[in-house]
């Protein structure tokens, strides 16, 4: 082969054909961000209210999401975090996963992912303990 080296990488058409899901996930993000962050939810009538927020008056651990997710997309990360801190944590940490996803399928690796029971129940008490606190008095700085 003239002009390419062998030791040099070549993209395969299954290495592109392995990236479109990955690249498919985040168009679809990327669109649902898109469009949280054109339409306000801060402005009433666009989206539903919580169904336990009407019928409890208890914050549920998605509550403030939409808010929180228009206030990341247009780069205010105070208000996101005010909005639900649960959720950016929840966008940084699909930002990480997605990276690692990535790579590996870019490099031909297998991709798992092996939680633990006790991490899904690490995972699951925090969303409690989240939810307990902003319904509590002291929590209200966690209200959206």
């Amino acid at each position: 082969m003239r002009g390419v080296n062998a030791d040099s990488p070549r993209v395969t058409p299954t290495a592109v054909s392995r990236l479109a899901v990955p690249a498919g996930i985040l168009a679809a993000v990327v669109a649902a961000f898109a469009y949280v962050g054109a339409v306000d939810p801060n402005e009433p009538g666009h989206y539903p209210v919580c169904p336990l927020l009407r019928v409890t008056g208890l914050y549920c651990p998605g509550c403030g999401g939409l808010r929180s997710a228009h206030a990341f997309a247009h780069g205010d990360l105070q208000a996101a975090v005010h909005a639900n801190a649960m959720a950016v944590v929840a966008y940084l940490g699909f930002a990480v996963v997605w990276t690692v996803w990535v790579v590996r399928v870019a490099r031909g690796r297998p991709v798992r992912v092996d939680l633990t029971s006790a991490q899904l129940w690490t995972l699951g008490a925090s969303l409690l303990v989240f939810t307990v606190v902003r319904n509590l008095p002291f929590g209200g700085w966690l209200h959206p």
